[in-house]
């Protein structure tokens, strides 16, 4: 039913569709989780961008054992479908994220199986593995994701969005590195990725170690976020017509970026540049460069381009 009231209500914007206000209000308060998801509100309010909703607003959209699961198949099947170009993430409710569901996770996590240490050790690892995959498929994903937060974004919500491409957050939000304070090391991506997001390694270190809240104008200092609204509808409305401005160049263009920025990010210069070379030396043979150039010669938008699906 959203995805119908969503189509109804777009209004044009520069040849893309756009929704109005009242279209991201009903994107904001959706009925529901999405079947065959659980925990997960998945809808299309814009042509080539998929929006995907963390949806346990009554749990704070804690993660619970359905959700390491459903995110993994969400963004496998997002990763191959064509009509997608672009992803937002958000989340129900009052905040972003609680982060793990201790309750629910607690028989997973504090009482592995096994006959003994080295058996424990094996399948206790091989469920952590399974957890990092949640958020590493985010990463994995050749479609840009633009995460929105508000509210909250405590524990593995931290993991999620530092696994994100664009992050975006609420004048209200703050983040927090909480796993020190419930006894281990953040194992799902925190430790690996945040390092790479914030340029100072101290303050990443004082984030990770002391477990204290980190307030939305510091997280933009800092560069965790790229920009910050005033309210959550603001924001929702800005990762829309940000997604809508990616999608509308040519998915060649957008998913080499997106995947060579991170080769990059974990290679030499050398390395990545040699990359780039082998990449580039199969996809420049596309018809969008040439319908891009012609564009841009015309003087209009690449928006205007109509580029075959990828």
């Amino acid at each position: 039913m959203l995805s119908v009231i969503v189509r109804s209500a777009l209004t044009k914007y520069r040849g893309l569709r756009l929704p109005s206000q009242s279209v991201v209000r009903a994107m904001s308060s959706s009925g529901g989780p999405t079947s065959p998801y659980t925990t997960l509100a998945i809808s299309h309010p814009v042509e080539s961008i998929t929006h995907v909703e963390l949806h346990r607003p009554e749990k704070l959209n804690a993660m619970n054992k359905a959700f390491w699961s459903e995110m993994v198949d969400c963004f496998n099947e997002i990763a191959g479908d064509a009509d997608c170009r672009v992803v937002v993430v958000s989340g129900a409710g009052k905040i972003f994220t609680a982060g793990i569901d201790l309750m629910d996770m607690a028989s997973d996590v504090l009482q592995p199986q096994g006959d003994d240490t080295a058996r424990i050790s094996w399948n206790l690892r091989q469920k952590i593995v399974k957890y990092q995959e949640t958020f590493s498929v985010i990463e994995k994903c050749p479609k840009p994701v633009v995460v929105a937060v508000h509210g909250a974004c405590i524990g593995g919500g931290v993991d999620l969005i530092t696994a994100c491409d664009i992050r975006l957050c609420t004048q209200d939000t703050w983040f927090q590195v909480k796993e020190v304070d419930i006894g281990l090391a953040a194992d799902v991506g925190t430790l690996q990725r945040l390092p790479k997001v914030i340029g100072s390694r101290s303050l990443v270190n004082e984030l990770a170690l002391t477990a204290r809240k980190m307030y939305a104008d510091e997280a933009k200092s800092s560069g965790l976020v790229s920009r910050v609204f005033p309210d959550k509808e603001a924001m929702i409305s800005g990762a829309l017509e940000m997604a809508g401005e990616i999608a509308g160049r040519s998915p060649v263009a957008v998913q080499g970026t997106k995947i060579n920025l991170i080769y990059a990010r974990d290679h030499s210069v050398a390395e990545g540049l040699d990359y780039m070379a082998t990449w580039n030396m199969s996809m420049l043979q596309t018809q969008d460069v040439m319908k891009s150039a012609q564009a841009a010669m015309e003087k209009k938008s690449p928006k205007t381009v109509a580029f075959s699906k990828l």
